[in-house]
């Protein structure tokens, strides 16, 4: 387990988990060669543990989910994930449960079995993350020049980076607006700040070049 650098904490308890099973074997060695039938001991021992099996289910499916997940590393602690409806920082992973912080700093435990058997989404495996902001401006606006200073407000992003290439598309012709796809690539530590950034900033952009945002609208023609 060492060499293969396994959680310290899963080390420790499978290390348990082994010791008392073979303190529990040799016992029941022991007895048997002094002579004590050991069958009947056998059997209340098997009895007992599925008594407690079907008492811990829940438990002992948590448990599962503890060493699957210590043993592949979906995650990591101090990665950003999302998992059962909750996104935060991975403050804690133990043998039963998973402790997230939330961006607004509330912790919310969430139990292993419900994690190893439903999606995970980690935010920070990769080096890379890309932006997706939609944009919409009025029917009115000349599409080059949207999207010119759509770009120019990328490129000039000091955080945006180079590579992959930011793209501005055109992708939705709406009931109310022209939708632009806004699509920069920053370092993942980066994202948010560049991301409400970039959405003030075009904002601001689009005004000064008076370029309508609009409103949802709907033309009514009376006969």
């Amino acid at each position: 387990m060492d060499k293969v650098e396994y959680d310290e904490s899963l080390e420790k308890f499978i290390s348990s988990l082994i010791v008392v099973s073979l303190k529990i074997v040799l016992f029941i060695v022991i007895l048997g060669n002094l002579g004590i039938a050991t069958t009947s001991f056998a059997a209340i021992l098997a009895a007992a543990g599925l008594a407690v099996g079907l008492a811990l289910q829940g438990s002992l499916s948590n448990f599962a989910g503890g060493v699957l997940i210590l043993i592949f590393k979906p995650y990591k602690t101090g990665d950003f994930i999302e998992a059962q409806g909750v996104m935060g920082v991975v403050k804690q992973i133990e043998i039963f449960t998973t402790k997230l912080n939330t961006p607004d700093n509330k912790e919310v435990i969430i139990p292993n079995g419900s994690l190893s058997n439903g999606n995970i989404i980690n935010y920070s495996t990769e080096e890379n993350r890309r932006i997706d902001i939609t944009m919409g401006v009025s029917y009115d606006a000349d599409i080059k020049q949207t999207k010119d200073l759509l770009m120019k407000i990328l490129t000039d992003h000091p955080k945006v980076l180079k590579d992959p290439e930011p793209a501005i598309l055109l992708g939705e012709l709406a009931d109310s607006s022209v939708n632009f796809k806004v699509r920069p690539w920053v370092l993942t530590e980066d994202y948010w700040d560049v991301y409400f950034q970039i959405m003030e900033t075009c904002k601001i952009e689009l005004d000064k070049a008076g370029i309508e945002i609009p409103y949802p609208q709907m033309d009514i023609h009376k006969k």
